[in-house]
């Protein structure tokens, strides 16, 4: 699926993003089972060494996929990051085939480093059929990405290692007011748009595309929380890791299309902040929901 190069056993070094985003979502099975499925995966090469959550996320939902029929696919997951991971090491994943039934099937994947867990998930997946149906309408008055400055319009100034951890990415991404990278625009608000599609197209199958939006809707989510407080990610000082993720599946769409996600924040306190948000294909279709709380730090927090 990917010509990627290795720097490690455990990490891929690509001039491509999104060959390597693609490398990271092909895992290997030496096809022996007993109680679990077990499947190995590499790491995208990051600047600070530490997994992307993102990443782990959505191979942990291929992992589950594997153990599964065709036809039946993801609709939602509920997991939590337990510790950070490394991308210079490889990650297995153990999949509990926990229950089949007549249309839904439901599966534990648990990602290891090391032999500690490193992410844990639970998910659950239907067969496709018919039932009732209503969507929230994608929010009016939001520019097209199409009318928006690229990422790189941003980063003007910024130190080449810093810039690497942006333009290294598969994703092309652009926000709705502008990004918070090296500081806050305009109003401090719990909330904000942000577009993101891959760099370039992808394979056709779909169960990929499903796996590839589990990836980004770690990416940007997070922003709504620091939006509203003034934080730009560039703050002397601030730590953030996020500490469970849930998404649901409601109608298939492609990434290599351009998506808006569409986030909020409804409430931070004691060192946590909880996000939430929805994604849309271009043309208004909501496509997914997300929910996630991470743990924010600032300096002042220590004094």
């Amino acid at each position: 699926m990917t010509d990627g190069a290795t720097n490690t056993p455990g990490e891929v070094v690509e001039a491509d993003p999104v060959a390597a985003l693609l490398a990271v979502l092909t895992l290997s099975s030496s096809g022996a089972r007993t109680t679990e499925d077990i499947f190995t995966g590499v790491s995208q090469s990051m600047p600070l060494g530490r997994v992307y959550g993102g990443q782990v996320l959505s191979q942990s939902i291929v992992a589950a996929s594997h153990t599964l029929p065709p036809g039946r696919t993801v609709h939602s997951m509920h997991g939590y990051f337990l510790r950070p991971g490394d991308s210079s090491a490889g990650i297995t994943f153990a999949v509990d085939r926990i229950h089949d039934g007549r249309s839904f099937s439901t599966r534990r994947t648990q990602a290891y480093q090391d032999g500690v867990p490193i992410f844990s998930m639970i998910a659950s997946f239907q067969d496709e059929g018919p039932g009732l149906e209503h969507a929230v309408p994608m929010p009016d008055g939001i520019p097209h990405a199409d009318e928006l400055p690229d990422l790189e319009d941003h980063l003007i100034g910024l130190h080449p290692m810093s810039k690497r951890m942006f333009t290294d990415r598969p994703l092309d991404v652009r926000h709705v007011p502008g990004p918070i990278y090296l500081h806050v625009d305009g109003e401090h608000v719990p909330h904000q748009a942000v577009w993101l599609r891959t760099r370039r197209s992808l394979p056709d199958d779909p169960d990929l595309h499903r796996a590839a939006l589990a990836y980004l809707s770690d990416m940007t989510i997070q922003e709504s929380v620091l939006r509203a407080h003034g934080v730009a990610w560039s703050t002397p000082g601030l730590k953030v890791a996020s500490l469970d993720h849930a998404m649901w599946w409601h109608r298939f769409a492609r990434v290599d299309e351009w998506l808006l996600y569409v986030q909020e924040s409804p409430s931070a306190r004691g060192g946590r902040g909880l996000a939430t948000g929805r994604i849309y294909s271009s043309e208004g279709i909501l496509v997914a929901s997300v929910a996630q709380e991470i743990t924010i730090r600032l300096p002042h927090d220590r004094d």
